[in-house]
């Protein structure tokens, strides 16, 4: 590769059928602050991996891109997950050698893995 380097990911984006409601969704599970209009901007977060996200190409069984978030309370962020419409597809595990995840679906189906601080 020379002088050449590795690209890092500088934003990401979710699609939703509905937008109103998956910034609601989002919103209220994660605190984030959201924007408003057609492109309503999520402000990056503090606190993170420095320079920027990791993230990983793994086999599935359908293609599609997963965020990984961080909560302080796996658990109590599961159960709000519930609450607000989401679908929870496993209880927390220990990734070996790494942190406690847990899957779901945002209410439109798209993945997210919750990550415990």
């Amino acid at each position: 590769m020379g002088n050449d380097w590795a690209r890092p990911v500088v934003h990401w984006e979710i699609v939703a059928r509905d937008a109103e409601a998956q910034s609601l969704f989002y919103g209220r599970l994660f605190n984030w602050s959201i924007g408003e209009g057609p492109i309503a901007q999520i402000p990056p977060g503090i606190g993170g991996p420095e320079p920027g996200p990791g993230g990983h190409i793994r086999q599935g069984d359908r293609p599609g891109i997963a965020l990984y978030v961080q909560v302080r309370d796996l658990a109590a962020s599961l159960a709000r997950a519930r609450e607000l419409g989401g679908n929870v597809l496993s209880d927390p595990f220990d990734v070996p050698d790494g942190p406690t995840i847990a899957f779901m679906e945002d209410p439109e189906g798209n993945p997210l893995v919750l990550v415990q601080q």
